[in-house]
């Protein structure tokens, strides 16, 4: 078992709530057949909790109620399985082209009996028209300028992208600029979740998008 240090144990009940078991259930998948099926490095085990899913799962305090998700490149379920965990109001779609990866993903799903998660097996492109969402989201997929491109289309010309970026999110946010504009991106800031939670905020740019472009 994967234990919570103090600190993550307090913040880790203040996020999930009572779906903290799940949650606990969902990092034991990570660190057991995750690492087996080369979801998660073995190194990570330790900094399960802290550096992934609760870094993760705080990106839920940006998103309205009730909101669709599609978090794009879902992996071994960062963000997108966090956030229906610790918000069951959402509508989570997990977007992931490899098929080891969303045959682990199903397993995970039907484990945790998650009413909230929907899996598609696709690339991003391949997903626009196809995936009704509010909200895209992604982490550790590409470089902002790259990013902006495969995740704002899937709004349909209306929402919002969360991306969870390291230090360099500003000269990101800089380099991207046009190309947001370009697909529509009316508000682009660069904002931390989880203050007063963790211990360092997670960092997130948010792009607003809209037809009107006002």
């Amino acid at each position: 078992m994967v234990e919570l240090s103090g600190a993550e144990a307090v913040a880790a009940r203040k996020i999930f709530g009572d779906r903290l078991d799940l949650a606990t259930r969902y990092v034991e998948h990570l660190a057991t057949s995750g690492i087996e099926r080369g979801l998660i490095g073995p190194r990570e085990v330790p900094r399960l909790w802290e550096r992934h899913v609760l870094n993760c799962a705080v990106v839920a305090e940006l998103i309205d109620d009730g909101a669709k998700v599609a978090d794009v490149g879902s992996g071994a379920g960062l963000p997108g399985l966090t956030l229906a965990l610790a918000r069951e109001d959402l509508e989570v779609t997990l977007i992931e082209p490899l098929e080891r990866r969303v045959a682990w993903l199903e397993e995970v799903v039907m484990d945790l009996r998650l009413d909230n998660v929907e899996i598609m097996r696709a690339r991003a492109e391949q997903a626009v028209g196809k995936v009704e969402c509010d909200v895209v989201t992604a982490r550790a997929v590409s470089a902002l300028n790259t990013l902006a491109g495969l995740t704002i289309p899937l709004l349909g010309g209306e929402g919002e992208l969360l991306a969870i970026k390291g230090r360099s999110a500003a000269d990101e946010v800089e380099k991207a600029a046009k190309v947001i504009r370009k697909l529509g991106g009316v508000e682009t800031e660069v904002l931390p979740a989880g203050t007063g939670i963790l211990a360092e905020p997670t960092t997130v740019v948010r792009i607003r998008v809209s037809r009107s472009r006002g």
